[in-house]
């Protein structure tokens, strides 16, 4: 049994300081280094088998069902604001954007070959935050239509004049509209929906019915753990969807393709 609190008392700590680095990062940006570092520990955590484990002994007990959900919803505060420093230093020159563009190319490369995606693909990318890289560089590598969604105004202003520094401007755009009233929706090849969408049934229900029957939805989540730090997707979908999980050793989120069946 103490095992069980050892793992919950490391839940706690991450937590704790997350959330506090957030507030000394309103404070101080200096701070927001430390909270990356902290962040960066979090990653490490998820995907510790040893702590893979100790989720599999003790995730049906409340306290640590509660402490992971309390760890989620404070790490991805923390990610929102860490992307916002980070898009406000990369607008100031203060970050090389094409070296940045350029690395995180490699990271994403596999998805551009898994899901197909060419210069005539037209990509939806629900829940894009204030530093898209990942839609920047499906435009930048393929040369794709890109439309990225988010519900935060401010997100997507930070996000927009990304797309307008990196020259990428006439290839990337922004909306805060719903998927029920965007007219893209239905000429998408290609919709991603980031780990951190939280209604992520609610979004696929509504691209279910308004998406083309061949478009492929790339669903980003993490169950288990791996949901400390990204909504999870626990309804089987098999019955309304054709399911392809892509499979990635020792990846902080999970990845799932879904067409319409």
């Amino acid at each position: 049994m103490k095992h069980k609190y050892a793992f919950l008392l490391s839940l706690q700590l991450l937590e704790y300081e997350i959330r506090q680095l957030t507030d000394y990062s309103r404070q101080c940006s200096d701070c927001f280094d430390l909270l990356q570092t902290k962040l960066e520990d979090l990653c490490r955590f998820m995907v510790c088998e040893e702590n893979e484990r100790q989720w599999l002994l003790w995730s049906d007990q409340e306290e640590i069902r509660q402490h992971g959900e309390r760890l989620r919803e404070t790490s991805a505060q923390a990610l929102c604001d860490m992307e916002k420093y980070q898009s406000i230093r990369m607008l100031e020159r203060q970050m090389d954007m094409g070296r940045y563009l350029s690395a995180l190319s490699d990271a994403v490369y596999d998805e551009l070959r898994h899901f197909r995606i060419g210069r005539t693909s037209k990509v939806l990318f629900v829940g894009a935050g204030a530093f898209p890289l990942t839609a920047l560089t499906v435009a930048k590598e393929t040369r794709a239509d890109v439309l990225c969604l988010d519900i935060d105004a401010e997100a997507l202003d930070l996000g927009s004049r990304m797309a307008e520094a990196s020259g990428l401007h006439d290839k990337v755009q922004f909306s805060g509209h719903g998927l029920k009233e965007l007219p893209f929706v239905k000429e998408a090849t290609h919709v991603m929906v980031a780990s951190l969408v939280k209604n992520k049934l609610e979004v696929l229900e509504d691209l279910r019915q308004a998406v083309p029957p061949d478009t492929s939805i790339i669903v980003r989540y993490g169950n288990g753990l791996k949901s400390i730090f990204n909504y999870p997707l626990e309804k089987d979908l098999s019955q309304e969807w054709e399911l392809l999980p892509v499979v990635r050793s020792r990846s902080i989120y999970d990845t799932l393709m879904i067409k319409p069946k």
